[in-house]
């Protein structure tokens, strides 16, 4: 699959939650195949954030890690991440608060401790900045419910 529909539905759903966002990136995903990693994690990761609940976020989050596992160091320059580790940092943070928010509080400290290994990737200004807060905050409230337990 090309990149050029994947970028557009992914444009779609930066600007926010909306039922044409989710049928945009599912139709990419329909067209994907199996071998379409690259495309398929990127997706994924988009339709994790335009779920109602929970246990669908939750599913596609993990679905774009699953996918991460086949990519190689410059599968993902298309969308502007020339080495794929870059990309790694937000997968993991994203998956960690699915699983604090579902009272999986080990599942979500294991994802934390990942993303903690790769952000040293990551540039110290603007996006890199920002999921190093994220993974600040998560961290933070893992401790919190860890303390709590």
């Amino acid at each position: 699959m090309s990149w050029e529909p994947v970028l557009e539905a992914v444009g779609q759903a930066v600007n926010g939650k909306s039922e044409a966002a989710k049928a945009a990136l599912e139709k990419c995903w329909d067209e994907t195949v199996e071998e379409d990693h690259a495309q398929r994690c990127v997706l994924a990761h988009y339709l994790a954030d335009q779920q109602e609940n929970l246990q669908s976020e939750t599913r596609w989050d993990e679905q774009s890690l699953t996918e991460f596992t086949y990519l190689q160091d410059g599968d993902l320059a298309a969308i502007g991440v020339p080495s794929t580790a870059g990309f790694a940092p937000s997968l993991h943070l994203n998956l960690g608060d699915d699983y604090l928010r579902a009272g999986r509080v080990q599942d979500a400290e294991d994802q934390v401790v990942r993303a903690q290994q790769s952000v040293a990737r990551l540039p110290e200004q603007g996006y890199g900045a920002m999921i190093r807060d994220g993974v600040r905050r998560l961290q933070g409230r893992v401790e919190a419910a860890n303390a709590a337990l």
